[in-house]
């Protein structure tokens, strides 16, 4: 199926709009997305760090009031006077160390339980611990002397080795402690008062739920997410999933995390891509660690990118659309009205103009068509010869502002409008033309083949013997070792268009165009010679050296000096009367 020329412009326009759109949208959704995942991982990366300086806080409370119990004067008195094996000592002593512990943990809402530990008693609230000084807990303690210990989420069953709680349903099931020996000591006026060396120092420890940092993470990361805490051993202290608590990460991208301490990462699980922020605590020395799916954490937002981006691709080429129809419109309706017009012209009627709507391209070219119609009417009426060069001159202005494409076509179209009224000399004349345009509008402005030149010259010369009816003939003497060799595109036409139209003006017929080529000597040698009615010896030197009319000499002239050097150029050999020798020295 044939495609009119507007279907082409339309299809072009969709085309030269839809790739644009295809393009920047999916630049703009994948940016976008890419945008909104990186602000939505910093923020993810910012509660992490936000809750660990939350929880870091509260504990730095538990560590200084716990630091401040080593100078308490009442438990010093306790402990100091204390005696294990008096039962009523130990109740006594109990009450007043539970009043002292509560005044110091019990406006702590994360505080489970508070406790001092002895191998005879255990002072503060009462657990089913059995015996604690058994536990991990204690040894860990004693083992650090006087500095806090961070323990981490335990099994209370198996801490405090108490089975027939196995299958219990208690609240205290996982915890994790801060503990630390305490060696009581004040300050009496100026003496420092330690407990006795045979004193037993009881080991201070406070208990927290897991739950205590469940209650951070679970509302403040996004939905989809999950999250634990981990001890420097990779233990589990806390987490989103319960039945984890207590076990030991072993891949190695914690171990890598456990490194960097602080950040995020993009990593693959489970096949799914997954960004994991994690951040230590300043406190306990735990790492929190929340893993989000890449998907949940713009997936609000991506039916939102999606659906406006669509929207106003859709809008864009619906507008783009009616605009390109416009815009072809007004393109292709002024060629209409000047294939008409020219199939009316083709056809012999002179009358024929075109109405001008427009001040654009168009519009002048349309107002060139009817210059230039009006212009051939006044030929055919008036004087044909001295008009025809008017003409020439209008027709290479309107090619000058008329795309190649579109002149080729036209040519095309009064070619066949000339063959079918049986114009064959017309035909020949526009296939003529045709080629010297294709050859003159090539985007390539280099060098040529001198066969192309050649080429070029007949199609010139076959005009301008119609033109002229036949005044001048034309020979050419080329040596053939001279083809193989490139030159400026258009090197003869200002020299036998000069011969032509000024050389033979005043003859009616016999005039005698001869060009030559050769090489002597390392360089090209052209003679264009002619036996017109000449110059003299001022006029070549006008054209050569002084401001003249010969413009096209002249451009031909600084384009061989240009391209091979001072050393090449044009002589001109004229007297009046007796011709014109113009000969053309190149480099081979």
């Amino acid at each position: 199926m044939k495609m009119t020329f507007r279907s082409r412009l339309l299809a072009s326009y969709i085309f030269l709009i839809a790739v644009p759109l295809i393009v920047l949208g999916t630049l703009f959704y994948r940016t976008g997305l890419r945008v909104v995942t990186e602000q939505a991982q910093k923020n993810v990366y910012e509660i992490v760090k936000k809750n660990n300086e939350i929880m870091d806080n509260k504990l730095r409370i538990i560590e200084q009031n716990s630091a401040s119990m080593f100078v308490d004067k009442d438990l010093f008195r306790v402990f100091n006077s204390l005696k294990p094996d008096n039962n009523a000592d130990l109740l006594a002593a109990d009450r007043l160390v539970s009043d002292r512990l509560r005044g110091y943990f019990s406006q702590m809402d994360d505080v489970y339980a508070y406790q001092l530990w002895t191998s005879y008693f255990t002072f503060g609230q009462p657990l089913p611990q059995g015996d604690p000084t058994q536990s991990d807990i204690y040894r860990a303690a004693r083992e650090a002397g006087g500095k806090m210990v961070w323990y981490p989420t335990y099994d209370f069953v198996k801490m405090f080795d108490q089975p027939y709680l196995t299958k219990g349903a208690f609240d205290f099931r996982y915890l994790f402690s801060a503990t630390r020996v305490l060696d009581f000591s004040y300050l009496s006026n100026t003496t420092l008062e330690k407990l006795d060396a045979n004193v037993e120092r009881p080991v201070l420890t406070i208990t927290f739920k897991a739950d205590a940092l469940n209650a951070l993470y679970e509302k403040s990361i996004p939905d989809g997410s999950h999250y634990f805490v981990l001890d420097p051993n990779n233990r589990i202290v806390a987490g989103s999933e319960n039945d984890t608590i207590t076990h030991v990460y072993s891949d190695d991208w914690v171990r890598e995390l456990q490194r960097d301490g602080s950040g995020t990462r993009r990593i693959k699980l489970d096949g799914i891509n997954t960004i994991v922020c994690f951040d230590r605590s300043q406190v306990t020395g735990w790492l929190s660690v929340v893993l989000t799916p890449e998907s949940t954490l713009a997936g609000s937002l991506v039916p939102f990118i999606r659906t406006s981006i669509t929207l106003i691709a859709v809008i864009m080429g619906i507008v783009s659309l009616l605009f390109a129809y416009f815009i072809s419109g007004r393109i292709t309706n002024p060629i209409k009205k000047l294939l008409g017009a020219m199939r009316s012209v083709g056809e012999g009627d002179f009358q024929t103009q075109v109405a001008v709507s427009t001040n654009d391209e168009f519009g002048i070219l349309l107002q060139r068509f009817n210059r230039m119609n009006d212009r051939i009417r006044l030929l055919v009426s008036e004087n044909y010869e001295i008009k025809l060069k008017e003409q020439e001159a209008e027709i290479q202005a309107l090619n000058m502002q008329m795309n190649p494409h579109f002149l080729y076509n036209t040519l095309n179209v009064m070619n066949w409008t000339a063959i079918e009224n049986d114009q064959k000399e017309l035909s020949k004349m526009l296939v003529c033309l045709s080629n010297m345009l294709h050859y003159t509008s090539r985007k390539e402005w280099g060098a040529v083949h001198l066969s192309e030149e050649i080429e070029w010259m007949k199609n010139y010369f076959y005009i301008m013997s119609v033109r002229f009816e036949d005044k001048f003939t034309v020979s050419y003497e080329i040596d053939s070792a001279v083809y193989p060799y490139k030159l400026p595109r258009l090197l003869f036409q200002p020299f036998v268009e000069n011969a032509i139209l000024h050389g033979f003006d005043q003859i009616e017929a016999g005039g005698r165009i001869r060009i030559r080529g050769w090489i002597e000597e390392g360089t090209r040698h052209f003679e264009i010679v002619d036996n017109g009615r000449g110059m003299s010896s001022d006029t070549v030197h006008a054209i050569l050296y002084r401001e003249s009319s010969s413009v096209g000499i002249k451009n031909t002239i600084a384009r061989i000096r240009m391209t091979y050097g001072e050393a090449y150029g044009i002589t001109i050999d004229s007297a009046p009367g007796a011709g014109t020798r113009v000969t053309v020295r190149l480099p081979l």
